[in-house]
């Protein structure tokens, strides 16, 4: 029986790493599941996760901590999408045969000026390999960073090829006219998430399924608020201060930004490395950041969700 479709927020769950850059299953799991108690669901792999400096093995050990940990796999959509095919289907059959009801599935974005039928030719050839009826597909469009878009055209075939498997899309182009599109293309439950809460009040109002976030890790209760509420007073005051949130992290390179904040809430320094070739905050750019998010009344506590 195929798994419900996902919705609400979604956090790109931060790779935490031990002195030798090696991936720490502990932390990682450790995080998750204070994430999942906030009311999250975690898009582990994503590009806050650094997922494209893991290897398949590293990731498909992340994965399986935390299932045996035992988080929901119903609440997690691991990263999928990788340059080589096989590597890509490898990991998208772990995640389906463990349960997690999708997974997000960057284009092959090396091999830039892709043809419609070259983006087409290599999901098709993921979803016929993988060959499972419970397999659920939400393409990630970032151009900004994998310079190759998912064009409306080539959805729309999927969509009409495959129309179980194409589960809905992570719109992280920053232009609220594409994720509109999305939302307005009329494929049939089709799940449209903004990469940034910036846009969520308005990806609700339009009609679309929640938000897959970097700074879900480190405001996961407030994102998830208004994504629950965005149809009662005071959400547009919600969504300021979410707006207001984002722009401190976005103030400097925000894989590093998230890192610095957990660290720092912590106490634990490991936690703002980051694996080369990002590098951490400087001494003077975390001074900055903390500086501007007290001064918006921003605290990280890991606490329990009200």
């Amino acid at each position: 029986m195929r798994l419900d479709r996902l919705d609400g927020v979604l956090a790109p769950v931060v790779t935490p790493f031990d002195d030798d850059l090696a991936p720490d299953a502990a932390r990682f799991t450790a995080l998750c599941h204070w994430l999942l108690g906030q009311g999250v669901k975690l898009a582990v792999f994503g590009t806050t996760s650094e997922a494209n400096s893991l290897s398949l093995e590293e990731k498909s050990h992340l994965l399986e901590s935390l299932l045996d940990s035992g988080a929901d796999p119903n609440s997690v959509m691991p990263g999928a999408g990788l340059c080589s095919l096989s590597e890509t289907v490898e990991l998208t059959a772990r995640a389906v045969g463990s349960g997690c009801p999708g997974v997000l599935l960057l284009p092959p974005f090396y091999y830039k000026n892709l043809s419609d039928d070259g983006l087409f030719g290599f999901t098709a050839e993921v979803i016929e390999r993988v060959g499972s009826g419970n397999l659920q597909i939400y393409l990630y469009h970032f151009p900004a960073m994998s310079q190759t878009p998912w064009p409306l055209d080539v959805i729309d075939r999927l969509v009409n090829a495959y129309p179980g498997t194409i589960a809905g899309i992570k719109d992280s182009s920053g232009k609220w006219e594409e994720t509109a599109a999305f939302i307005n293309s009329g494929w049939p439950d089709f799940r449209v998430f903004c990469g940034s809460e910036r846009f969520l009040l308005q990806t609700m109002r339009a009609g679309g399924a929640g938000c897959i976030s970097a700074t879900a890790n480190v405001n996961p209760a407030a994102i998830t608020a208004l994504c629950d509420d965005w149809n009662k007073a005071g959400a547009e005051e919600r969504q300021q201060q979410l707006t207001r949130t984002r722009g401190c992290f976005e103030s400097a390179p925000m894989v590093a930004s998230v890192k610095a904040v957990i660290g720092t809430a912590t106490g634990d320094p490991a936690w703002s490395i980051p694996r080369p070739p990002l590098t951490p905050l400087t001494a003077s750019q975390n001074q900055i950041l903390l500086k501007n998010l007290d001064a918006i009344g921003f605290k990280l506590l890991f606490r329990k969700r009200r």
